[in-house]
């Protein structure tokens, strides 16, 4: 998987092929890091900052733009106002306890642990549906962004070394 990856974005300059696979809701900094370092062979703090980058841009949107978003798609109906309403849905049961339990620090938490389901992408979801403004929750989403790409610097050079 890692090789087709990085064939695929071997059109690109490693430094952007490091921010867009990063700003996927899949795979963020838990893809992006591991390719950047080992198949495109980046320095490590280098690799860190694209990830980083990537990984941020699509959660300050969310944040941003996602009571702008809700108050339109609200007032259409279908196919994209039902998924919609299913992924906030969605977020929302992720996080509901953590949030509950340990408040923001729990929302850096969540995004922080770089498993499926988890990150950015649902992390600034779930903010939004709790009602948490950006000037709250922006610096423990960036938080939670930069828990999860050192965590998966530590797999990643564990892999490497391994390999």
């Amino acid at each position: 998987m890692l090789e087709s990856l990085t064939n695929f974005f071997a059109q690109f300059p490693p430094e952007l092929a490091t921010v867009l696979m990063a700003m996927t809701p899949m795979g963020e900094s838990r893809l992006a890091l591991p390719v950047a370092i080992l198949g495109f062979k980046m320095p490590i703090w280098e690799a860190m900052f694209w990830a980083i980058l990537g990984n941020s841009i699509p959660a300050m949107f969310i944040l941003l733009f996602a009571e702008k978003f809700h108050k339109y798609i609200a007032k259409k109906s279908g196919f994209f106002a039902g998924k919609w309403i299913k992924t906030l849905a969605r977020a929302q049961e992720k996080f509901a306890k953590d949030y509950e339990k340990w408040g923001l620090i729990g929302l850096m938490i969540f995004i922080g642990v770089p498993l499926p389901g988890t990150g950015a992408w649902t992390g600034a979801l779930a903010a939004f549906v709790f009602g948490v403004p950006f000037k709250k929750s922006w610096p423990y989403v960036l938080g939670g962004i930069i828990i999860a790409t050192f965590l998966t610097l530590l797999v990643t050079v564990g892999i490497g070394a391994i390999l």
